[in-house]
């Protein structure tokens, strides 16, 4: 018997299951999958570096008290993730700076120029962006639109940059300094042990039980519980009787290097024009591991 039920073991259902364990509540946690961490898991391939399974996941808070509450439970290692894109046969940074500029269009431009530079390129609207082509162009103009937001947009989306909200682009924001760092939240870092043990440190009460491979089908009807903690897809907590909501999905493809202990300069490089992908990520920058090889 428990008091509650949580459906998921990612950040949500985790963070919620230890929070009522700890004042006293019986927590049944399940989760589909066949660990813990939702999203966030990572384990070593089969030649010992590990790797995000679901895409780079990187911590970054403007909350003092978010990492007081995760450093119960997990060392820290410093990381500022920083981006850079393949465009007309080089490496720039992402999010625009006054490298990317220069560096694009061959200037020597000083932050003073850089704003000079981009308030002549872009286009004003005289109202809020009704999407996120409307948001780049009235920011940083057609020619950075172009040659940086809309072939990779376009991939990971599956939609033109004119069908996307304007929330989506304005989450990356636009410098005219140096830096170069992708987020610019106060706190930036990663588990120093990585992201699957974190969560089995928060799931480790005794008031807490965990069933992996567990689907929530098979679990919603039962009795043993008075209250329901649901972070699954919203669509299918109502059965997809309303029809299911367009989710955009990510296919991964790994790539051992035997004979380099780094590939990139970086963590991950877009691809806006590559054909077939949107970007590389070399995990080795994220968590910090000494090993041969790299993937």
């Amino acid at each position: 018997m428990s008091d509650v039920l949580v459906v998921g073991a990612g950040f949500a259902g985790a963070v919620c299951a230890r929070e009522l364990a700890e004042a006293g509540l019986r927590v049944q946690v399940i989760d589909r999958r066949d660990h813990v961490a939702g999203n966030a898991f990572d384990a070593p391939d089969a030649h010992g570096v590990v790797l995000h399974r679901y895409g780079p996941h990187i911590f970054h808070t403007n909350s003092d008290r978010v990492l007081a509450w995760l450093s119960r439970f997990t060392r820290w290692r410093p990381y500022e993730h920083r981006v850079l894109a393949a465009v007309r046969g080089m490496l720039v940074p992402v999010p625009i700076n006054r490298t990317t500029i220069n560096r694009l269009y061959g200037l020597d431009l000083d932050e003073a120029g850089v704003a000079r530079h981009l308030a002549r390129v872009r286009t004003p609207l005289g109202r809020p962006p009704a999407n996120s082509e409307e948001l780049l162009l009235s920011t940083v103009g057609h020619d950075l639109c172009a040659a940086i937001f809309r072939g990779y947009s376009r991939k990971q989306w599956g939609r033109e940059l004119a069908d996307l909200a304007p929330q989506v682009a304005g989450r990356i924001p636009v410098r005219t300094g140096d830096d170069d760092r992708y987020f610019d939240d106060l706190h930036q870092c990663m588990p120093a042990d990585g992201y699957a043990a974190l969560f089995a440190r928060i799931l480790d009460h005794a008031g807490i039980r965990v069933a992996l491979g567990c689907a929530f089908d098979a679990a919603r009807d039962a009795a043993g519980w008075r209250h329901v903690v649901y972070t699954g897809p919203i669509d299918a907590w109502f059965g997809l009787r309303f029809g299911p909501l367009p989710y955009r999905s990510l296919r991964f493809e790994a790539e051992h290097h035997a004979d380099r202990a780094l590939v990139q300069p970086v963590a991950s490089i877009n691809h806006p024009d590559a054909p077939g992908y949107t970007r590389v990520t070399e995990f080795k920058h994220l968590t910090g591991q000494v090993c041969a090889g790299t993937t």
